[in-house]
C-alpha cells in the first residue's frame, strides 16, 4: 500500500517545541512549582498537528470503527477491574502460595490487605512484611465446626480474614470474633494451652496461620530493626530501618514514634533516604499531637537566628505555606508568625528565599470581602497603602493597626485591594 506523498514527508521532530521560550531564573516561579518549561503530551499532540497542516487521506483503505458492541465491553472490562472482589482474589491467590514460592509482589499484595486489620495494626511495617511471607492459609467449610479444643496445645497464632468464631471458655462464658481478630499463642516458646472451645459459626471462614516458631522469631527480634533515641533516660524517639530495594543502595532509618518535642525537632534533621517527604508529612498531620501551630512556628524562628539552621527552616516554611496556606490565612497569630518570618528574611537579606516566599503567598491566596464601617469622614483609618498607577502596580495594604478596627475586621498585610 503506498501512502498519500504528504504522509511520507511526515517525521517526528527533535524538539516540538520550537515556540517555547525558557523563563530566565529571574522570572521563574516557586521552586516548589513544576518546571514552567515541561511540555504535556496535549503540547506535544497540538504541536506535530500544527506541523501536519492538512494531510490529504484519499486512497488509503477503510477500515471498521469500534461498535457500540466493543466499547460496552470495554466498560464492562474496567468495571470488572475496579471490582473490590477482584482484589480479594488476587489476595486469595498470593494466600494459596507456599510460603517459599510468595514472590516480592504476593507479599506486598498481602501487606496492603493485610494493614487493614485490628490484628496488624499496632505492628510495624517489617514486622507485617516477614508474618506475611511465613504464613498460612487455612479454610473451614462448615459452621460449628470445632477448631480448637479446651486444653490442647497450640502450636500456631490464628487470624480471622473472613467469618465468625465463638471461644466458649470454661466457666460459661463465650465472646465471638470476627474479621480482623486474632487468637491463639503469644510470642514466647513456652508450651501453651487452648483455654475454651473455638468453634465457626457460619459456613466459609478462613484464616492465615502463623507457626509459633516463626511468629515468635519475627516479634523476639524486630528490636535488630528499630533504634531508640534517649534522653535523661527516657526514650523520645523510635526510628525503623527499612530496605527500599534488594540492592541494599536504599536502606535507612525511618520515624515510626517519637514525642511531639523530638518530632518538631526532627523537621530540621537531615533525613533518611527512605524517609524523604518527613517535613510534608509532618506538616499534613501535625493537629493530630500538637495543641497549636505556634508551638512549630515558635521553634522556627528560634532557630532561623542560627546560621547553620537557616536554609532548613526557610524550606519548611515555604513547604508548609504551598502545601497549607489556610494555617496562616485563617489564624491571625500564624498571620504574625509569617509576617515576623517575611522581616527576618528582609533583615538577613535572603532576596531569593523572600520573592519564593511573596510568589507562594500570592498564588495560595484567595478573595475575600471586608467591611470596615468608620464612625466619620475624618476618622482615621489604621491602616497604610502601598502602590497605585504611579508606583506601577497594583495597590496593597502597608501597615495594620494592631488591635485596631481595621484588624478585627480581618485586613492584613499584604492584601492587595
Amino acid at each position: 500500500l503506498q501512502l498519500p506523498a504528504d504522509l511520507t514527508k511526515m517525521h517526528l521532530t527533535d524538539n516540538p517545541h520550537p515556540q517555547v521560550t525558557h523563563v530566565p531564573s529571574s522570572q521563574s516561579g516557586c521552586s516548589i512549582a513544576s518546571d514552567s518549561g515541561s511540555s504535556s503530551l496535549s503540547d506535544i499532540y497540538q504541536a506535530t498537528e500544527s506541523e501536519m497542516g492538512d494531510v490529504d487521506l484519499t486512497g488509503l483503505p477503510e477500515a471498521p470503527v469500534d461498535s457500540e458492541d466493543e466499547e460496552e465491553e470495554e466498560d464492562e472490562d474496567i468495571d470488572r477491574t475496579s471490582d473490590p472482589l477482584l482484589g480479594r482474589d488476587v489476595v486469595r491467590e498470593c494466600l494459596e502460595k507456599e510460603p517459599a514460592d510468595k514472590t516480592d509482589d504476593d507479599i506486598e499484595q498481602l501487606l496492603e490487605f493485610m494493614h487493614q486489620l485490628p490484628a496488624f495494626a499496632n505492628m510495624t511495617m517489617s514486622v507485617r512484611r516477614e508474618l506475611c511471607s511465613v504464613m498460612i492459609f487455612e479454610v473451614v467449610e462448615q459452621a460449628g465446626a470445632i477448631i480448637l479444643e479446651d486444653g490442647q496445645e497450640l502450636d500456631s497464632w490464628y487470624v480471622i480474614l473472613n467469618g465468625t468464631v465463638e471461644i466458649s471458655y470454661p466457666d460459661g462464658k463465650s465472646e465471638s470474633l470476627c474479621m480482623g481478630n486474632s487468637f491463639g499463642i503469644t510470642p514466647s516458646l513456652d508450651k501453651q494451652y487452648m483455654n475454651g472451645v473455638v468453634r465457626t459459626k457460619v459456613d466459609d471462614c478462613q484464616f492465615v496461620c502463623i507457626a509459633q516458631q516463626d511468629y515468635w522469631r519475627i516479634l523476639n527480634h524486630v528490636e535488630k530493626n528499630t533504634h531508640k533515641v534517649e534522653e535523661e533516660g527516657e526514650i523520645v524517639m523510635v526510628k525503623e530501618h527499612r530496605e527500599l530495594d534488594r540492592s541494599g543502595t536504599r536502606k535507612g532509618h525511618i520515624v515510626i514514634k517519637a514525642t511531639p518535642e523530638r518530632l518538631i525537632m526532627h523537621l530540621i534533621e537531615e533525613h533518611s533516604i527512605v524517609d524523604p517527604t518527613y517535613i510534608e508529612d509532618f506538616l499534613l498531620t501535625y493537629r493530630t499531637f500538637l495543641t497549636s501551630p505556634l508551638e512549630v512556628g515558635n521553634k522556627l524562628l528560634e532557630w532561623f537566628t542560627v546560621d547553620s539552621l537557616r536554609d532548613k527552616v526557610t524550606r519548611v516554611v515555604l513547604l508548609w505555606v504551598n502545601n497549607h496556606f489556610n494555617d496562616f490565612e485563617g489564624d491571625p497569630a500564624m498571620t504574625r508568625f509569617l509576617e515576623e518570618f517575611e522581616k527576618n528574611l528582609e533583615d538577613t537579606k535572603m532576596k531569593g528565599h523572600l520573592r519564593l516566599l511573596n510568589i507562594a503567598c500570592a498564588a495560595k491566596a484567595k478573595w475575600r470581602q471586608i467591611t470596615l464601617q468608620k464612625p466619620s469622614r475624618d476618622s482615621p483609618l489604621f491602616f497604610s497603602l502601598l502602590g497605585g498607577s504611579d508606583k506601577g502596580f497594583g495597590i496593597f495594604v502597608e501597615t495594620v493597626e494592631m488591635g485596631s478596627k481595621a484588624a478585627e475586621a480581618g485586613l492584613k498585610r499584604g492584601d492587595q485591594v
